[in-house]
């Protein structure tokens, strides 16, 4: 499927950036502004699959996803961004994409949910009602940093889940707890960057093991989930500092 993009700046570095779950392009808005405004950067923002601008699809696969990000967004490119969901897609698709760099910003690499045993069988079984419950716990963590987003994010945000395909949620969340990311060396450079709630996403003990096998690790303290919406200047510096 070939996706909506959108391409701001006119810099000789350009950076592809995949959004997370329930996002979409309009998501990087901070970011994209403060790279633009360096001269430096040309930005591209893909919308994936039943998400934002792009079509709905019959199957939400990650393999899938990142076919469609394959073949949406130019080969070679100076480096490529993805956050949450889009790390697991990036993952997935960075040796097709040959990027210079491929940074990733609090992955979905390992999700911190039961798989075995019987709390893998209980949790699994009603999915859509576990998954429900840990969402709304999270909703409540998120609300107060989330309500001193501005305005025009926060009606963009309203937005992108207005044309969210919702159903898709369990199926992604299932694939990326049941196979994980492998411990093994980046297909390029690779930086992986961490909030204070990475844990969810990319367990510390993985975060180790794939710094022993070679990807940078950086953390930024202070900052959740949704580094690039909540302080998109240290996130800014923290990847221009790569780049």
């Amino acid at each position: 499927m070939h996706l909506h993009t959108t391409t701001a700046g006119t810099g000789e570095r350009h950076v592809g950036l995949i959004h997370g779950l329930g996002a979409d392009g309009t998501a990087w808005q901070p970011l994209i502004d403060r790279m633009v405004a360096t001269g430096r950067y040309t930005v591209t923002t893909i919308d994936l699959r039943g998400h934002g601008r792009s079509d709905r699809a019959p199957s939400y696969g990650l393999s899938e996803i990142a076919a469609d990000v394959v073949e949406s967004l130019p080969q070679g490119l100076h480096s490529v961004v993805g956050h949450s969901l889009g790390g697991s897609v990036l993952v997935r698709a960075v040796e097709r994409l040959r990027p210079q760099r491929a940074i990733y910003l609090d992955p979905g690499f390992g999700l911190a949910l039961p798989t075995t045993g019987f709390a893998g069988r209980a949790f699994w079984a009603i999915p859509a009602l576990t998954l429900g419950v840990v969402g709304l716990r999270q909703s409540r963590r998120s609300a107060a940093q989330r309500a001193a987003y501005p305005l025009s994010i926060r009606e963009s945000m309203k937005k992108s889940q207005q044309l969210f395909d919702s159903k898709m949620a369990i199926g992604v969340f299932r694939e990326v707890a049941f196979h994980p990311v492998a411990i093994a060396p980046p297909a390029a450079p690779s930086t992986i960057v961490l909030s204070d709630e990475s844990p969810a996403v990319l367990p510390d003990a993985m975060a180790d093991a794939l710094e022993r096998e070679g990807w940078e690790i950086r953390r930024l303290p202070g900052v959740h989930h949704d580094m690039q919406l909540e302080d998109p200047e240290r996130t800014f510096e923290v990847i221009a500092d790569v780049l």
